[in-house]
């Protein structure tokens, strides 16, 4: 299976991303726990115009990333791997498993407790971290799983954001977000008189952003609903969307990812921090991320396939799969993303603990899949011999 030079860039470019957004993590960590941890974690928490620093990055910034992951979406959808129902039946039913039966498993041991919000945060796969780990295998791994890891990660995205937008939303402002929608549906009506400049989109968006942000619903929706009402057209180089995902992949990949990951993996791990993964919600986040994610994703594939409603691609196996679904245990952004949300109202101690747990589980999902993927894909010894 052939790689379309759009899919290629967007690889690339969420490789070279995962793989910052580690190195960005790590140092993040060492200066919270350094003899700056003081400074650093508070400056953070500086308020500009009365919301903190990380604050305006969750909420602001992040809406960026929302949008791109919509753009991304809608080109799936109707020229990516998506667009043919049969292609997309695998890494759909694929994407259901690795949110079912990690929030499953978690609910069964929060279930009843004042933790079973959690319940989301294990749902989620860090795109760019997976595809970051995915891409230190090399050119062993075949077209066909990157595409399938791709499209479920996109799949994957679009629960947790129905997520965010259905358990998380406690009270809504009914005008405001009325407001919000009259906005989309005047942006709407451009895009069906053909207009294709970028700039009343975005101006309409950013106004978008603010209604929504004030009616209750997470600002972050904005993203996604906006990247609908932008012109796809055919989809080619010139449409008003492929311009516009062309122009946030780097800031996204390379600026507003890492500093999210910078602002909100700034923890202060205390010498006692061990204790906190014994807590139900812990170990409901390290199961539902290492252990659910790759059974959801292998028995829910198997499933489609063997019910006969598609089917395994000819270069794959189904260990691969599990490689693959070990891979989609790396919740990391998004996971942390509905932790804040999920948690808000709990104390910074919930948080704190979710987060860790988050970390742990992503590097073990991470090495596990690396490890597991690497054998699977181990090159023959023959060719070994023949290269030499």
């Amino acid at each position: 299976m052939r790689l379309t030079k759009t899919f290629s860039a967007f690889f690339q470019s969420e490789k070279a991303g995962g793989l910052l957004l580690l190195f960005v993590t790590v140092v993040s960590l060492l200066l919270a726990n350094s003899v700056i941890q003081a400074d650093y974690i508070a400056f953070w928490n500086t308020e500009v115009g009365h919301h903190s620093i990380t604050h305006w990055i969750n909420d602001g910034l992040m809406t960026i990333f929302f949008l791109l992951i919509g753009l991304e979406l809608e080109r799936e959808i109707y020229r990516g791997e998506l667009a043919n129902i049969k292609n997309a039946i695998l890494p759909i039913f694929g994407a259901l498993g690795g949110m079912l039966v990690p929030a499953g498993l978690f609910l069964v041991l929060n279930y009843g407790t004042a933790t079973q919000n959690g319940a989301g945060i294990p749902m989620a796969t860090d795109i760019a971290f997976a595809i970051g780990v995915l891409s230190l295998l090399g050119n062993r791994i075949p077209s066909s799983l990157k595409i399938f890891l791709t499209a479920l990660a996109v799949i994957d995205d679009l629960g947790a954001i129905l997520v965010i937008a259905i358990f998380y939303t406690k009270t809504i402002a009914f005008d405001n977000l009325l407001i919000a929608f009259s906005i989309m549906g005047f942006l709407f009506i451009l895009n069906r008189r053909k207009v294709h400049h970028l700039a009343p989109y975005l101006i309409g968006g950013a106004f978008m952003w603010y209604f929504m942000l004030n009616s209750g619903v997470h600002a972050t929706i904005t993203g996604v609903l906006l990247a609908f009402v932008i012109p796809f057209g055919d989809g080619g180089k010139n449409t008003a969307s492929y311009r516009l995902q062309h122009i946030l992949h780097h800031p996204v990949a390379f600026f507003i990812l890492p500093l999210f990951a910078v602002a909100n993996t700034c923890i202060a791990i205390n010498p006692d921090w061990h204790e906190g993964l014994s807590h139900d919600n812990s170990l409901g986040i390290l199961l539902g991320l290492v252990v659910g994610k790759p059974l959801g994703i292998w028995l829910f594939s198997f499933l489609a396939v063997s019910i006969g409603i598609c089917k395994l691609p000819n270069d794959l196996k189904w260990n691969n799969i599990l490689g693959a679904g070990m891979l989609g245990g790396i919740g990391f952004t998004m996971s942390i993303f509905i932790t804040l949300l999920a948690f808000k109202e709990d104390g910074e101690a919930v948080i704190t603990y979710s987060k860790i747990a988050i970390l742990i589980a992503s590097f073990l999902s991470g090495t596990l899949g690396y490890l597991w993927l690497n054998f699977t894909f181990k090159v023959p010894e023959k060719r070994l011999k023949s290269k030499k």
